[in-house]
């Protein structure tokens, strides 16, 4: 992943620079959407200012950040920055830089074998449990493959979705999921 260059070399305006960290040997992996600009600056996935929001929530459901970081996986669905988008926020990879990273990402999977898989955000949602909004995915447990995945919400501050009432109470619901599958995977 770290010398790959297909997505810069197709003329899409990323920073080439994967950004992922963790154990092979981790039991829950966190997928996110793509890395942001902090992410490339410090080389660490959920760095910047929506990676504290996800990592209170983590917090919440009974995950400490450090520890986190120490023992389980984060990746993206995306490896590179993919640069500020046009309004609010970064630029959302297209569907055509996501398919020529998918790869990556399968061989993440298949290398890690992790029992719990957290999607953040609506790219990496749809990405495992196919087209679902997230009314319908937040607050809910799925197995698929082996696996759980309790997907959540973006983290970013441009994310409107979470200023919903309806919203906030369908991230309680995911993370008191988060925090029974984080007792029972890990008593």
């Amino acid at each position: 992943m770290r010398s790959c260059h297909l997505c810069a070399e197709a003329g899409y305006p990323i920073t080439p620079r994967a950004i992922f960290s963790g154990l092979a040997t981790a039991r829950i992996m966190v997928v996110g959407q793509a890395p942001g600009g902090r992410e490339v600056e410090l080389g660490l996935p959920f760095s910047g200012p929506a990676g504290k929001r996800l990592f209170s929530w983590l917090a919440q459901a009974g995950f400490e950040e450090e520890e986190f970081r120490r023992e389980q996986y984060i990746t993206a669905i995306t490896k590179c920055y993919p640069g500020k988008g046009t309004s609010r926020g970064d630029r959302i990879p297209t569907a055509a830089e996501r398919k020529l990273c998918l790869p990556f990402l399968a061989r993440e999977l298949e290398l890690v074998q992790p029992e719990l898989i957290i999607p953040v955000g609506g790219v990496a949602i749809r990405h495992f449990l196919g087209n679902i909004k997230l009314d319908e995915a937040i607050g809910q447990a799925y197995e698929k493959d082996g696996r759980s995945i309790v997907p959540l919400p973006h983290p970013s501050g441009a994310n409107i979705w979470l200023n919903r009432p309806r919203s906030k109470l369908l991230l309680q619901e995911a993370l008191l999921l988060l925090k029974k599958r984080g007792q029972a995977t890990f008593p």
